[in-house]
């Protein structure tokens, strides 16, 4: 930089410099511990430095499972600033939440007089691994340090935990009639995206955004003749040509097996690992190299998608299969439907499937979606025992208010939320047999139910 030049008037040096710490730090990483995949993403703040959030995929053996390993990898409290100044100032600077509470009730985060993101924590001599499935990090009681204007101690501190993927800044305004409705959510995304100095630079020097150890294939689940079409509005007839003459990853797989007794041995979810998938042939050719880091990946199926749900679950199980009917087939016997074979098949077994649904959404979905797919299933499934479906997933269904608030306040709560949902459907909780809401009314009329839809 020359003369009074600052960090934000050379974004070329910042992304440079960044991008060699950033490798040095992935290095570091990769080639001093044990992974199994990993995955990162830089972000770009509207005002102020890149950074970026690495999710790391560890082995067995390196997994974080006792209080030890997490008081070696995460802390809460404040540093010595005699023996470590430096991490003192950093921490006081960027990991200080508020204050708020009673030294600072103005704060944007008390309502009704209370932190709504649960500050100041309370003093903990020891870690707790597992508390509502989160743990309670050690945070012993100190002597409070002056931060600005305010006393604060290890009550305050913060840790640093984000989420991967969330989207760079958007600002779009548009001026129409009213009572006109003119939204095309396409031209608001291009026009809308906020681009900083920092982010163009590191485009211009073709640095990567966002890089992941495996390639994920996404396979198709479709079922006869019902495949995905893209077209041009006027152009249906040739779509549909097109789609008659072009096969997708699941036919190719069925095609695939007739071809090569060599592949009936894999299921249709490892077939990437052992082959590529050709666009332009539309067909599995044999990969010329190792696919050890190559996964395939089965779109997720609502229950309520009645039998592409049982087509899925049968792909995930079989395995060289030459057609749609060989995959009905059972014992030699054809099936009518999907659900038919998979109940053949032994995978449905009363509510089991509606058990394996809400296990499998509880990876990935938010508190809220998941209550919403249990309000569907009750309402559109034909389940055999809604109270024992309830008290086996409990814990997911009530885990963000269950984290907010109290468990029982939350499990009452997370009940409301349900209760409100069913009224789509004509049901109740006292209609299925569920527990009924004990709160008062005016703590309900000040709950915001979608809260955790961030």
């Amino acid at each position: 930089m020359k003369g009074v030049q600052r960090p934000e008037d050379r974004p070329d040096i910042i992304v440079r410099v960044f991008n060699m710490k950033l490798k040095e730090l992935l290095e570091d990483i990769y080639n001093q511990g044990t992974l199994l995949a990993y995955i990162y993403v830089i972000e770009f703040q509207t005002r102020g430095l890149p950074h970026t959030y690495i999710l790391l995929t560890l082995d067995s053996g390196s997994k974080i499972r006792t209080k030890d390993d997490i008081d070696k990898f995460v802390s809460v409290e404040l540093p010595d600033p005699c023996t470590d100044l430096r991490l003192f100032q950093i921490l006081t600077k960027c990991m200080v939440h508020g204050p708020c509470g009673t030294i600072n009730i103005n704060s944007p985060c008390m309502r009704d007089g209370q932190c709504w993101k649960s500050f100041p924590k309370q003093f903990n001599d020891d870690t707790e691994e597992n508390v509502n499935g989160y743990p309670i990090y050690r945070r012993r009681a100190t002597e409070p340090v002056q931060v600005g204007k305010y006393s604060i101690d290890n009550r305050c501190v913060k840790y640093l935990y984000k989420y991967v993927y969330k989207g760079h800044d958007a600002a779009s305004v548009k001026i129409q009639k009213e009572g006109a409705l003119d939204h095309d959510e396409i031209l608001s995304f291009v026009e809308g995206g906020y681009v900083s100095a920092l982010e163009a630079m590191c485009r211009l020097n073709e640095f990567k955004l966002s890089h992941k150890s495996h390639t994920v294939v996404r396979l198709a689940v479709h079922l006869p003749q019902q495949q995905s079409i893209v077209y041009q509005e006027g152009q249906e007839a040739q779509a549909i040509e097109r789609a008659a003459l072009r096969k997708t990853t699941l036919t190719s797989w069925l095609e695939l097996n007739k071809n090569e007794p060599s592949a009936h041995n894999i299921s249709y979810s490892f077939i990437p690992k052992y082959y590529v998938f050709d666009k332009s042939t539309t067909n599995w050719k044999k990969r010329q190299r190792g696919g050890q880091n190559v996964i395939g990946r089965l779109p997720v199926v609502s229950i309520l998608d009645t039998e592409r749900y049982y087509l899925r679950m049968l792909l995930l199980r079989k395995s060289g299969t030459v057609s749609f009917d060989d995959i009905l087939t059972v014992n030699g016997l054809r099936c009518i439907t999907f659900q038919q074979a998979c109940q053949k098949y032994g995978l449905l077994r009363g509510d089991q499937q509606l058990h394996d649904a809400l296990n499998e959404a509880a990876q990935f979905q938010s508190p809220r979606k998941l209550r919403m797919l249990f309000a569907m299933i009750c309402g559109f499934g034909e389940v055999e025992d809604v109270p024992y479906l309830w008290v086996q997933h409990q814990v997911s269904l009530c885990e963000d208010f269950v984290h907010r608030y109290s468990e029982q306040t939350g499990f009452h709560y997370a009940l409301a939320d349900v209760e409100e949902l069913f009224t789509s459907y004509n049901l109740s909780l006292q209609k299925l047999y569920l527990p009924t809401v004990d709160l008062p009314a005016s703590v309900l009329e000040r709950a915001v139910f979608d809260f955790v839809e961030e």
